[in-house]
């Protein structure tokens, strides 16, 4: 009997010793997970939210990881909570986290958990949006372009090429973020299913078959749903809470809410503080005492708030989205993501921040932190272009290019371990031998260049759907520079979204065949390779476009953040240091570039400008944006 005792008591004691290294292990390897309290988690059982068992206000706020450089992440939030918001909420890309089917990337820039257990030692609780579709104003709205390789894909349905892509997607994501629930301890307090599928509602499963997908992966938290007033009544899905996304007050969206919901908390879930802008257009603005005084409105009727954007930041690189909603004609978006947010895209306070700091600091017991001093700035002596190198002669620096028959578009081309091009731009060529008129068949996607033997003849694109080559004897090079600007991010159209040539294009009525089709995504590798390189010309020479035009900037002391100017150039792309920038036009309405600090470097920074038809001789630089003559968000 004592013996047997004594084995029971060595079983118990090695028990406790592998549960305690089984916590220990988790906690290390979740080191803010545990930090905050184990009560009750965010109820919506009543008309009031509570957390912790007691009533609990949401004052959320929107900013995106992947807008913002990884080395601001904390000055943004710190500067949130100052203005008196206690929750976080942020969409989760897709198309960053797999940018090749079965290849993620959650690593530096895309380091959510990160992100999450920064937000929880700052005090910030958390509203995550998975999707898989997020909208944002984001190329396709977060999915990855790899998904339209399928020539019968439909997206956000319960087809079958879609949803296994999500649930291998989900399988990834959610068990790296389950742990920061805030059943586990952590920070989060909400889970998104989806986001505004009452606007496209084109499969009555989906958002049934999203909220599983979550749940089955061990999403605990409060499930929501949000739409917009044209959505909100088929975007709703059993046993989860919906809200509202608004900029005027409208007394009807909240009646919706108390009509299917009676008895339950309010929340408006994109309240937006400002708007987007698109190329061509005006810079939107929104008066601070409007925006301040909806907000006032908003939380005088006892409803939950998360602005959109606090800080919108920016579409760095090729991912910014496009609009088109009266119009087959889309327009995309520019690369600021400023948004008239209150604060601005180099994270500056402006009006709004401080009128609304007024407004939020009334719904804390406690006073508000200080706020945070600003990230200084510093205007850079010119960059003087030194070299530069021709399209033609970049093209040893690209992958091998692919020889068809007829077109081929952007997404199914045999490149990226044969995922396709997802972003930037693509040349197509071909023999001809006569002039002629040349016809897009409305099969350009978005906007073409058009050489012959390298001699620019015009441009193709939604309007322009007819070019006239000139005559000439023999053989000529037929060349066609297509750029994806931007796929849609929202309305019923994300299965048309596939860039490049699309379809065939005609000469004098006859097809073109024979094309030899070079990808030109500009991904870092490549930009490195063309700065290495010993093959650049002297500036002495005359450049031809496009071309790509590289400068020296000099960093003396400790780099600070800084705009781009780019008078005198046309269109093209910025790299930093093999870092894109993203996208400058002439035709505006934004004309300088945000360039932030961390991705300089003490000493010789790398400058290389891919421009299509005009340059100066000289990079410039400013303290202060210049996004363009403003226009009030109608």
């Amino acid at each position: 009997m004592v013996a047997r005792l004594s084995l029971i008591r060595r079983y118990a004691i090695l028990g406790f010793i592998i549960v305690g290294y089984i916590i220990f292990q988790f906690t290390r390897q979740h080191p803010d997970v545990g930090r905050m309290s184990q009560k009750e988690g965010l109820r919506a059982n009543s008309s009031q939210f509570t957390l912790e068992g007691e009533p609990f206000r949401i004052l959320g706020g929107s900013i995106h990881y992947f807008r913002v450089p990884r080395a601001y992440w904390g000055d943004r939030l710190l500067k949130m909570r100052a203005c008196g918001v206690n929750t976080l909420t942020t969409y989760v890309p897709w198309n960053l986290h797999e940018p090749e089917r079965g290849v993620f990337n959650f690593q530096d820039q895309l380091d959510l958990k990160a992100y999450i257990s920064l937000a929880a030692e700052l005090g910030l609780w958390v509203i995550l949006r998975p999707g898989p579709y997020i909208c944002a104003e984001w190329d396709l709205g977060g999915l990855p372009s790899w998904l339209l390789r399928d020539p019968d894909m439909k997206l956000r349905t319960t087809y079958p090429g879609f949803t296994e892509a999500v649930d291998s997607f989900f399988d990834q994501l959610i068990p790296r973020v389950a742990p920061y629930q805030y059943s586990k301890g952590g920070p989060i307090i909400a889970v998104q299913v989806e986001n505004k599928y009452g606007s496209y509602a084109k499969d009555v499963e989906y958002m049934p078959y999203i909220k599983e997908a979550l749940l089955s992966r061990g999403i605990e938290e409060l499930l929501l749903t949000s739409d917009n007033q044209d959505g909100r009544n088929l975007g709703g899905v059993n046993g989860v809470l919906e809200t509202i996304n608004f900029q005027k007050l409208s007394p009807e969206g909240f009646k919706y809410l108390d009509a299917i919901q009676p008895q339950k908390p309010k929340m408006v879930m994109e309240y937006w503080s400002g708007w987007f802008d698109l190329w061509g257009d005006l810079h939107h603005v929104f008066a601070a005492e409007d925006m301040v005084t909806i907000v006032t409105e908003i939380l005088k009727q006892d409803a939950s708030i998360n602005l959109y954007m606090f800080h919108g930041g920016t579409n760095f690189g090729f991912m910014n989205g496009a609009f088109a909603i009266a119009t087959p004609m889309p327009k995309p978006m520019v690369t600021s993501y400023d948004y008239d947010a209150p604060l601005s895209e180099a994270g500056d306070y402006t009006t709004k921040y401080t009128l609304l700091r007024n407004v939020l600091s009334r719904y804390h017991s406690e006073k508000l932190p200080e706020v945070p001093s600003l990230q200084a700035r510093r205007v850079y002596e010119p960059v003087i272009i030194q070299k530069h190198l021709s399209l033609w002669e970049s093209l040893q620096f690209t992958d091998k290019p692919l020889k068809s028959e007829k077109p081929v578009n952007m997404e199914n081309l045999p490149v990226n371990n044969n995922n396709g091009q997802s972003n930037g731009y693509t040349l197509y060529e071909t023999i001809i031998h006569s002039g002629g008129l040349l016809n897009s068949m409305n099969n350009v996607r978005d906007r073409a260049l058009v050489f012959v033997d390298k001699l620019f003849v015009g441009v193709l694109d939604y309007k322009t759907l007819e070019c006239a080559l000139p005559d000439g004897k023999g053989e000529r090079t037929l060349s066609l520079l297509v750029e994806n600007s931007g796929r849609l991010n929202y309305g019923k159209l994300l299965d048309e979204q596939r860039k490049g040539l699309v379809g065939d294009i005609e000469l004098n009525n006859t097809p073109l065949r024979d094309f030899i089709i070079h990808s030109l995504d500009m991904k870092p590798g490549f930009v490195n390779r063309l700065s290495a390189s010993g093959q650049w010309n002297s500036v002495f020479q005359k450049p031809s476009f496009p071309g790509f035009f590289h400068g020296k900037l000099y960093v003396g002391g400790h780099p600070r953040d800084t705009f781009i100017r780019l008078p005198g150039w046309s269109k093209g792309v910025v790299f930093i240091n093999g870092q894109n920038l993203g996208r400058h036009w002439s035709m505006g309405p934004q004309q300088t570039l945000y360039l932030p600090a961390p991705w300089l470097n003490r000493g010789n920074n790398q400058v290389v400008v891919f421009e299509e038809q005009e340059a100066d001789g000289k990079i410039q630089f400013a303290s202060e944006p210049d996004l363009g003559m403003t226009v009030d968000v109608q």
